[in-house]
């Protein structure tokens, strides 16, 4: 069954405007079902970067063209970031006028060795695991209740929204795929592609980010936990988040030099990778695995979230900037009606804000005023629907 993604009119635009599209996100995340479905127009030809003698022969570009790429109307150029010197050969390729559609399972696509020959020839989409709206359309539903919410809430704070493995409908098979999937991330994506030997301690940074998550991260204290130089540590975090295992949320601050001085904080992705690396399925609904799941579903919609905290500990869990509007949201679990926590109310008298959300699961749907700034309380489908009005 294809589930369709929400990715896919915005993509088809550009794919009229540019030679070479980009479609990056975690692997397994459906990149490959994506391009091969909406590429029937074009008939589209498929190139494997995982095959050495596809990689071989990209050494050299004109027998790699003339082997894979004259005659076709469109090429997929899959995991291109294993090829050496990506982005020269793909200008060179662009420039011959040749359509071309590559993935990649990490940023180091986007880096400036490969984008800085690229300039004007591409554009650049993302394609996330399932998010709320799609997996509910895994299961067919039109309409998402509110009890179809909490169900496919729950699920994905245990095994996540990985398209091949949520479609399953066993949950040891879901498990099992989850550890095979967390083991081809951490020694392909990461290990490989960042030349990263020492896989124990890698696979230790990242269960001490799945123990923590959403902690305020002091990298000192980190280091002399996991015995880590400064260097070593900044190299490793920059894989995990750069091979979509981690995201990061910066401080909110309207002052940016502020902003670069203080401490992110870090989330996972995807929370069925979080629970295969603690090797912890359990349903319980923790706050800060909800907090997460609110997070990572941000970051599917294109939005980015922030954090605010002041030094006497008055806080929002997330802040976003829509245009010139400043949004705070407070994140609970259940709740009975709008409560203003001195934190929010805090963050309200200091940036006055128009609009306020505080999101739930058990929801008792209520809107008050708070100073000049009307707060609802709201599910998690209802947030996200007012921000792309919002946006809109």
């Amino acid at each position: 069954m294809y589930v369709d993604r929400k990715v896919t009119d915005r993509f088809s635009k550009m794919a009229k405007a540019v030679k070479v599209m980009a479609l990056v996100g975690p692997r397994q995340s459906g990149k490959t079902t994506f391009l091969r479905h909406i590429s029937g127009e074009f008939s589209g030809s498929y190139v494997t970067f995982d095959d050495p003698d596809v990689r071989e022969l990209f050494e050299d570009i004109k027998t790699f063209e003339s082997e894979y790429i004259e005659g076709n109307r469109l090429t997929i150029l899959d995991e291109v970031q294993y090829g050496s010197d990506p982005g020269i050969k793909l200008k060179y390729l662009a420039d011959r006028n040749h359509r071309l559609w590559i993935t990649s399972s990490t940023e180091v696509i986007l880096g400036t060795s490969v984008l800085s020959h690229l300039v004007g020839r591409i554009s650049i989409q993302r394609l996330y695991p399932f998010d709320l709206g799609e997996l509910s359309l895994s299961r067919g539903w039109k309409k998402i209740t509110d009890s179809r919410e909490r169900m496919v809430i729950e699920g994905m704070l245990k095994y996540g929204g990985y398209p091949g493995i949520v479609l399953q409908e066993d949950n040891e098979v879901k498990v099992n795929l989850l550890r095979d999937l967390l083991e081809t991330i951490l020694l392909k994506d990461v290990a490989r592609v960042f030349t990263i030997s020492d896989l124990d301690t890698l696979q230790r940074l990242a269960k001490f980010m799945a123990i923590n998550i959403g902690s305020p991260l002091v990298i000192d204290n980190v280091c002399r936990d996991l015995g880590l130089s400064y260097s070593t540590m900044k190299k490793y975090m920059n894989a995990l988040l750069k091979s979509y295992l981690l995201v990061e949320i910066p401080p909110f601050f309207t002052n940016r030099n502020l902003e670069m001085k203080k401490q992110s904080r870090y989330y996972f992705l995807d929370m069925g990778l979080k629970n295969a690396l603690l090797n912890d399925f359990s349903p319980a609904l923790k706050g800060r695995e909800f907090e997460n799941l609110v997070i990572s579903e941000l970051i599917k919609s294109g939005f980015s979230p922030r954090f605010w905290r002041t030094k006497g500990g008055a806080e929002v869990e997330v802040v976003l900037e829509i245009g010139r509007a400043v949004i705070p949201v407070e994140i609970k679990t259940t709740m009975k009606g709008v409560r203003i926590e001195r934190g929010y109310m805090s963050f309200i008298k200091k940036y006055k804000p128009d609009k306020g959300f505080i999101v739930g699961l058990d929801v008792e749907r209520e809107e008050v005023r708070a100073n000049d700034c009307i707060v609802r309380s709201v599910t998690l489908k209802e947030l996200l629907m007012e921000l792309h009005r919002i946006n809109s």
